[in-house]
């Protein structure tokens, strides 16, 4: 596990996040498809706090796409790097995640988080800003709407709704499993929202979430119970 110290300059106000927010999201590639689902790496990552104590654990797991068999895996604990503010999330979460990933022994592909990219009140989630960051093709599958509407897909797992903001598509409501609630899938860089959807199908085989979201949950969980022992 590698330990994190909250980077130099870090956005101490929501003022200062958003302004960062606001030069990032010009970045942010929407033109490109991706890579193909069921091909080479796909990484989740998930982050868990322990705000009592203030630690933050990231953990990132690679699996191999065809298979979803782990590849490789790490994580990293620090200490909380932002109050808790809506729409500002990734900068409590982006040091940790950045140091996980850098901690694995292999290029992870596409990165999976477990939130969102651009259905954002900002259009700047978790996954656009971590894509930006890193480079790396990005997706977001969230549990839940956030403030975004949309309409109940039809039953059969693999069907969509537009996920709105007003008339703005900024995702999809994807059903992953018969007559199951749906996830909420959105673009973060250099993916456009049919691969995402096809990416995240790829990954629910047997569950409603994807298995990179469950196994990185499941890893920092475990490493954040070991950290604060």
């Amino acid at each position: 596990m590698t330990t994190v110290r909250i980077p130099a300059g870090w956005p101490a106000t929501e003022e200062q996040a958003r302004a960062i927010q606001d030069e990032l999201r010009e970045r942010v590639v929407l033109d490109e498809p991706g890579p193909p689902p069921g091909t080479g790496h796909v990484t989740g990552v998930d982050v868990a706090y322990d705000d009592e104590r203030d630690v933050v654990v990231a953990a990132a797991v690679v699996l191999d796409a065809a298979s979803l068999a782990v590849v490789a895996e790490a994580t990293a604990v620090g200490r909380i790097s932002f109050p808790y503010v809506p729409g500002l999330l990734a900068f409590r979460e982006i040091p940790m995640v950045l140091a996980a990933l850098d901690g694995l022994p292999c290029p992870p592909g596409l990165v999976v988080c477990d939130g969102y990219g651009r259905a954002h009140p900002r259009r700047f989630g978790l996954a656009s800003h971590l894509g930006v960051l890193t480079g790396l093709p990005t997706i977001g599958v969230a549990k839940n709407p956030f403030t975004f509407t949309y309409d109940d897909p039809d039953a059969p797992r693999g069907s969509t709704s537009p996920l709105l903001a007003d008339t703005e598509e900024v995702g999809r409501a994807l059903r992953t499993r018969d007559a199951v609630k749906p996830v909420f899938v959105s673009v973060g860089h250099r993916v456009d929202l049919d691969n995402a959807c096809a990416h995240t199908l790829a990954l629910t085989p047997e569950y409603r979430l994807p298995e990179t979201t469950r196994r990185a949950d499941a890893l920092c969980r475990r490493a954040l119970r070991e950290a604060t022992l």
